[in-house]
């Protein structure tokens, strides 16, 4: 298994002092044997997620790390211009030494569509229009106008990844022999409120394997809510304060309903594994997928505590967690290294 650090940017603080945040935790997983770093893109809204532009950010971690790689999970394909994602990930890619991997998909927040000149109920349609762009100018085929995107760079076409909610969407990235991207949480449906994530990915895994081309290796990667601590308290601490006010977000979206739930519920209903590292052990090993998954990657969303216990979170993933189901800092390091 490999292991990967995913973030958000939704430290506390300003703009500036977010992306400081997000590239000192990037540099402390690399520190701690990480093998991916990952961040997400999102519009406008600053409790969402705070980076519009994952290439620019990128693009400085690159110049501040040496090794571990550099990962969007996701760029909102439907929002952007196929082409321009392709350069850009290709400069980002050549000047990290092959370090991307490019995680897209449909995004993202369905309020975000109309800055945009589109419409949320159109995003599957576009997003399958412009991902078919985006494989085509990696590739190198012509463009209109007879032109090719420049520099060449197909390798990157090896190591991307797909995110998606659906047993569909799940069967699509296995035929075009991409990454799953598997979410930290899905919302439930109303027949199966208590299904478990497990339930719901399941399904999923099971379609993308079964749709990869022969002789492709599979590469799932799961993305869990982990936030550790030292002491138990400390992680319901900051669980009481970041997931309530998480929870009030959803409510006043209309996504869940108005309904006081207690922070042990909350914690439930958003898959979180909290606590000691023997407490996220066992809370994880109940996930079915992670015995599926080739990687983990771990996001202190949505407690998002302050920035001290993410780093010291950091260390306990690396240091007694991710050894719990395979991964080994020195195998990691020695494989690097070759």
């Amino acid at each position: 298994m490999k292991l990967g650090f995913f973030t958000r940017v939704l430290d506390e603080g300003s703009a500036a002092e977010r992306y400081r945040c997000a590239l000192a935790q990037i540099r402390h997983a690399e520190a701690q044997g990480f093998d991916s770093a990952w961040v997400a893109q999102h519009h406008f809204h600053e409790f969402e997620g705070g980076l519009p532009s994952p290439f620019v950010l990128l693009a400085q971690a690159a110049a501040l790390t040496s090794r571990i790689r550099l990962a969007t999970g996701i760029v909102t394909l439907p929002m952007e211009m196929p082409i321009r994602v392709a350069e850009d990930a290709i400069v980002l890619d050549l000047i990290s030494n092959g370090r991307l991997e490019l995680g897209v998909g449909s995004g993202g927040n369905p309020e975000a569509f109309a800055a945009f000149g589109l419409k949320d109920a159109d995003r599957r349609t576009v997003f399958a229009e412009k991902l078919d762009e985006l494989l085509g100018a990696l590739r190198g085929d012509a463009l209109k106008g007879g032109d090719h995107v420049y520099p060449s760079h197909p390798a990157l076409l090896d190591r991307m990844w797909y995110a998606t909610f659906s047993v569909d969407g799940s069967r699509t990235a296995g035929k075009l022999g991409m990454g799953l991207l598997l979410s930290r949480t899905q919302p439930r449906t109303k027949e199966a409120p208590d299904a478990t994530l497990a339930d719901i990915q399941d399904p999923m895994v099971d379609a993308y394997l079964e749709a990869l081309p022969k002789g492709v290796a599979p590469r799932i990667l799961a993305s869990r809510s982990v936030f550790a601590t030292d002491r138990r308290d400390d992680a319901m601490r900051f669980a009481e304060i970041g997931l309530q006010r998480y929870h009030k977000r959803l409510v006043s979206l209309g996504r869940v309903p108005d309904a006081p739930r207690s922070t042990e519920e909350v914690i439930r209903r958003q898959d979180v594994h909290l606590g000691t590292v023997e407490e996220v052990i066992a809370s994880l090993k109940a996930d079915r997928v992670m015995d599926r998954a080739t990687e983990l990657a771990v996001q202190v969303h949505s407690i998002d505590p302050p920035h001290p216990f993410v780093l010291r979170s950091i260390e306990l993933v690396a240091e007694g967690i991710a050894p719990a189901f395979g991964w080994k800092r020195e195998e990691a390091a020695a494989a690097r290294a070759a």
